[in-house]
């Protein structure tokens, strides 16, 4: 394609200093990296064995054990869609060939699960669980509310 200008009106450049660069607040690897460090956050008594669990799915976001020493295996999203339940489901198969990781069960978690995710998720026995960004980083809302 060529673009031929036949007339400029006005041609002119602005320096506008140092460019920052974008940087993306609030992605899954942060949220994952809060979540480790807080576990009970997600389910009180919880305590993690690991972040990035490789199997050969890929790598499991956390793994976790409950107050029942159960092996928590969790998958972190920022919005929680049937593809991140259908993931997680994968490593539950997967990670069942592990005798040394006991009792397993799945716990979904995100900023916002949707609801046909939550609805597969629980009828898989998969425990969904919501988290505020904000929160977990300890940041406080700069919405109004009436009893804060």
């Amino acid at each position: 394609m060529t673009i031929t200008f036949h007339e400029i009106f006005h041609d002119s450049a602005h320096e506008f200093g140092q460019d920052p660069g974008l940087e993306k607040d609030g992605v899954e690897k942060q949220l994952q990296e809060l979540l480790a460090a807080s576990p009970d956050v997600m389910e009180p008594g919880l305590v993690l064995i690991r972040r990035e669990h490789y199997t050969a799915l890929g790598p499991v976001d956390i793994l976790c054990k409950d107050l029942a020493g159960n092996t928590v295996v969790i998958e972190v999203k920022r919005r929680g869609e049937i593809d991140g339940v259908e993931q997680l489901t994968r490593y539950l198969v997967d990670l069942a060939n592990d005798p040394s990781l006991g009792t397993l069960r799945g716990m979904f978690v995100a900023q916002s699960i949707k609801p046909q995710a939550r609805t597969l998720a629980e009828s898989r026995g998969i425990t969904c669980v919501e988290v505020d960004y904000d929160a977990l980083r300890g940041k406080q809302s700069d919405e109004w509310t009436l009893f804060n």
